[in-house]
């Protein structure tokens, strides 16, 4: 099959795109309202775009929370989802009031950041904590003012769960993180291969 996107008639249920651009990895966002208030949200377009210097962005649909209060304080902290959290992530999604805190509300433990004002998920095994870079809002081809915001974050501190450091190597099969697919589904990395790059590769 072949669908126009400006038409959107690719004639299913529901729009594969986001089933074709997977599995995205989650960011876990925790931000902070200049008045103290904490939102902690998941992003699924979200990445890290450079290690040197680590750099990471998340994308919103809509001016929400999480970019409002990182444009007010200029930080954050992403934690990484796992499968032991996933019922946790799915509920800091909830479409809660401004200053009602997620994190709360989905049961999860704050614990205190080295470098930035936010709070990590206790429970992750890994956090990246955030300096805010800039947030881009853009029009599409034809000109037309879109209501999405990309915020990019300069990593300035990381944690790290101990357990999972083996034979000086970060587990990422141990640690189970999650990513999000099409529709409602989601994958689970819980195993990994390895590929040498050819000589002379970057």
């Amino acid at each position: 099959m072949f669908y126009d996107t400006r038409k959107n008639d690719h004639g299913l249920p529901h729009n594969p795109f986001k089933a074709i651009v997977a599995p995205r990895p989650i960011g876990w966002i925790t931000s902070m309202s200049a008045n103290g208030e904490i939102n902690l949200a998941p992003y699924s377009f979200f990445n890290g775009i450079t290690d040197r210097p680590p750099i990471v962005m998340f994308s919103s649909e809509g001016p929400k929370d999480s970019v409002a209060f990182v444009e007010e304080t200029k930080e954050f902290v992403c934690s990484l989802s796992t499968y032991d959290l996933r019922t946790e992530m799915n509920a800091t999604s909830a479409p809660l009031l401004r200053g009602e805190n997620e994190m709360k509300a989905a049961g999860l433990e704050a614990a205190p950041s080295r470098m930035v004002k936010p709070p990590r998920v206790a429970a992750s095994p890994c956090a990246l904590e955030c300096q805010w870079i800039k947030t881009v809002s853009f029009d599409n081809v034809d000109g037309r003012k879109l209501d999405r915001y990309v915020v990019f974050g300069h990593v300035v501190g990381v944690y790290i769960d101990d357990r999972f450091i083996q034979n000086g190597r970060l587990n990422t099969a141990a640690m189970k993180p999650i990513a999000r697919c099409g529709y409602d589904e989601y994958a689970v990395v819980e195993s990994v291969f390895s590929l040498k790059r050819p000589a002379g590769g970057g």
